[in-house]
Formats: structure tokens, sequence, C-alpha cells
């Protein structure tokens, strides 16, 4: 493991799981902005894989690599199931869906602005 040559920014953390989950070729991937609407976390990511193997191997894939570049400690849950996993990774919270998983939830649709639904419901 590498030691962190500084802690990362919350934008440098997102970057860092939006390029692993882009190598893996992570399909519909949404970035949501949370700073001003909760706590919890600065940003979240929802994104779907085509099966539950991928979902488990894109999630352990972003909590392997910010381990290991970044000695960032991630929890997660879900991967062996591989329906729904959840990363949190302190500044973004990850979920990583099969597709007919994430469109049952509709997390993404919760933490929409009025203006993103309006422009949503145009189209």
């Amino acid at each position: 493991m590498t030691a962190p040559s500084h802690t990362l920014s919350s934008e440098e953390l997102l970057q860092h799981i939006l390029t692993s989950l882009e190598d893996d070729k992570a399909e519909d991937v949404v970035q949501v902005d949370l700073r001003g609407k909760s706590e919890m976390a600065d940003y979240m990511v929802i994104a779907s894989g085509r099966s539950s193997r991928q979902v488990s191997s894109m999630s352990e894939h972003v909590v392997d690599r910010l381990k290991r570049e970044h000695g960032r400690l991630c929890k997660i849950e879900g991967k062996d199931a591989g329906d729904w996993v959840l990363i949190d990774s302190g500044d973004v919270i990850v979920h990583v869906f099969r597709p007919e998983v994430r469109e049952f939830y509709q997390i993404e649709k919760m933490w929409q602005s009025p203006a993103d639904k309006a422009s949503a419901q145009r189209n």
C-alpha cells in the first residue's frame, strides 16, 4: 500500500471513484452533489453493472484501488449478493446496482432538484 502524499479532497476522491468505475465499464454513471443537501457526504455516485458478478467486481475494485493508492479505507455492503452494493468512502457514497434493482429503487430521483425533475419530465 502506498502512503498517501496528501489527504484527498472530496472532489479528488470523486474523480478517482469515477475513473475506477469507468475503467470497469460501469453503465449509466450519475453523480449527485450532496453539499448543502445532506451531512452524510459531499457526493453520491450511482452506477450500474450488467450482472451480479460485474457489480461485485466493480465495487471491489473501487475499494481496493482507494486503499492501495490512497490509504483510504471504505465500508462496503452487499458485495456478496451483487444486486446493490453500497460503498461508504467518507466524502463520497457509491451505489452500484444491477439495472433491474436500480430501476426498482430509483434512488437518484430522491436527490434531484425540482429543476432536474422538470427537465426529466419534458424529455
